[in-house]
């Protein structure tokens, strides 16, 4: 396990590395989640190893440290994974960034673009979206307030999340995961798929085949942007189908895949 101290205040970003040839590879989770946990089976896939890799926790979840100090914001935890990085030597990474962590990379890669030379975003929230009581996703944790989250909300929302997402949630610090929820369904300003639009870097949207087509896809692709479903998947497409995800996302990755 590596670390970087990421915030005034001394907090830490925390990782695990695989050693490999450069340029890196750095994996990013999602809500709730933690790098190791949703991305070691496919980072040392066949088609996959053999880099560098980074499977990166940010502030508030898994292993790094959980502030309650910090705002939690997009462009907050985005600022802190570049610094964790540059502490790494990282520069012209590979980003794999799913749901949360896909809008973390975007933003990543606008604000700090000698960090990004690539862009793999997994079924990444691109448009901000409205809280909705009842909901288990980003949209159910952010109706709540922040007092009524941390007074027993998380409890109504740990019973709706099911085990496997809980079992790392529940290693999130309660103030990062609201108040990350109440960011990622804000968004940002322009919008993430806005910022996305205008990337000049190689990337890759991958979604569900299940879901049917991506909202917006034909803007998406006419930018440069390869829209790709993986079968066989839902939100979790890296656990649900780990050879499909390592396909579609090792063809993304391909030197010849210049967009």
């Amino acid at each position: 396990m590596r670390s970087a101290t990421v915030t005034p205040e001394g907090s830490r970003i925390r990782w695990v590395e695989v050693p490999g040839q450069e340029p890196p590879r750095v994996y990013v989770h999602g809500l709730g989640a933690t790098s190791p946990d949703y991305f070691a089976e496919v980072a040392v896939h066949p088609l996959l190893a053999g880099r560098r890799s980074l499977l990166v926790d940010l502030l508030g979840h898994g292993i790094s440290d959980r502030p309650t100090e910090f705002d939690y914001t997009l462009e907050s935890h985005a600022d802190a994974l570049a610094t964790a990085l540059t502490g790494a030597g990282v520069a012209g990474a590979e980003l794999v960034a799913h749901s949360m962590g896909g809008s973390v990379a975007i933003v990543l890669a606008a604000r700090h673009p000698r960090l990004v030379s690539r862009l793999v975003v997994v079924d990444g929230n691109l448009d901000p979206i409205p809280p909705a009581h009842g909901s288990a996703g980003s949209s159910g944790i952010a109706a709540y307030s922040e007092e009524e989250f941390l007074a027993g909300g998380w409890e109504e929302v740990r019973d709706r999340a099911g085990s496997l997402w809980w079992s790392t949630m529940r290693l999130a610090g309660r103030e990062a995961l609201h108040r990350s929820a109440v960011h990622l369904t804000r968004g940002t300003v322009p919008t993430m798929r806005e910022l996305l639009l205008d990337l000049r870097i190689p990337r890759t949207y991958l979604l569900p085949e299940a879901d049917g087509p991506l909202p917006g896809t034909d803007a998406l692709t006419e930018a440069g942007v390869a829209v790709v479903p993986v079968p066989d998947c839902g939100h979790n497409i890296m656990l649900d189908n780990p050879e499909g995800f390592a396909h579609a996302t090792a063809e993304a990755l391909a030197d010849g895949s210049q967009r």
